[in-house]
């Protein structure tokens, strides 16, 4: 589902991707751990073509990300070919990015009506399907404001799911969250996992990554560090940077 080929990304004179070569197969969940400015969340920006790549390529299913090329040389999408590409990627944020002055429905609505033209009524019952997935069926009509931080998570990852995506990017979903909310976010995310859906999960939640990964990346400096099933990186990581890494958290 993803291909990353040597990708590259710097802000000014900082490298922030040094780079990552790496493979996701479709129906496997990636979680991405490390520490802050490893690069973890400018990775994930970049699958979407939310930031644009100084070198390399990314792929996903099969499909050059951000650019198309013509020989040996790449040229950017026009912002609408792009947007075409990012409507089957979706993606939830750390701060949960909700329209403050729409409701729970409208919220998740938007999209598919503006973007892939669905009729309304059609949107509208998804989205109802949608928050009874994830456990807001009670709160279509509440205004972000009105609902927890964990609830606007949700509501943000039924959101995603309207526009039907291929892939599923999640930007440490949970940090934002007082702890016991972290939970019922998690919960939804583990179904969306065993109902096969392709996912990058940057985290520092090691039990989900122990329980619902298939691998585990450590990042540090722009780079892969090691790679591997979970609980061998968790329990007997084979190199230095991910043991101190993991000392602290674990």
């Amino acid at each position: 589902m993803i291909l990353a080929d040597r990708v590259c990304k710097s802000f000014g004179a900082l490298r922030v991707l040094e780079g990552i070569s790496l493979e996701v197969a479709r129906g496997e969940v990636l979680c991405l751990i490390g520490p802050s400015g490893s690069g973890k969340s400018t990775f994930l920006r970049c699958i979407n073509h939310l930031e644009k790549i100084d070198a390399g390529r990314l792929y996903v299913d099969g499909e050059l990300v951000g650019y198309r090329q013509q020989g040996d040389k790449l040229y950017e999408l026009h912002p609408r070919d792009a947007a075409r590409q990012r409507r089957d990627i979706g993606m939830v944020f750390q701060h949960f990015n909700l329209f403050p002055h729409r409701t729970a429905l409208e919220n998740i609505v938007e999209a598919p009506v503006q973007v892939k033209k669905i009729r309304r009524s059609q949107a509208v019952e998804r989205a109802h399907e949608l928050l009874r997935r994830v456990g807001m069926a009670d709160k279509a009509t509440a205004y972000p404001a009105q609902l927890s931080g964990g609830q606007q998570q949700r509501v943000a990852i039924a959101r995603a799911l309207a526009m039907d995506p291929k892939l599923m990017l999640f930007d440490e979903p949970t940090s934002a969250l007082d702890p016991e909310l972290v939970g019922e976010v998690l919960g939804v995310m583990r179904e969306l996992a065993g109902e096969g859906m392709t996912m990058i999960v940057v985290t520092h939640e090691m039990g989900f990554a122990r329980e619902v990964a298939d691998r585990l990346v450590f990042m540090d400096g722009g780079v892969v560090v090691e790679s591997g099933v979970p609980t061998e990186v968790l329990t007997d990581p084979a190199h230095e940077r991910t043991k101190a890494f993991l000392s602290r958290l674990l």
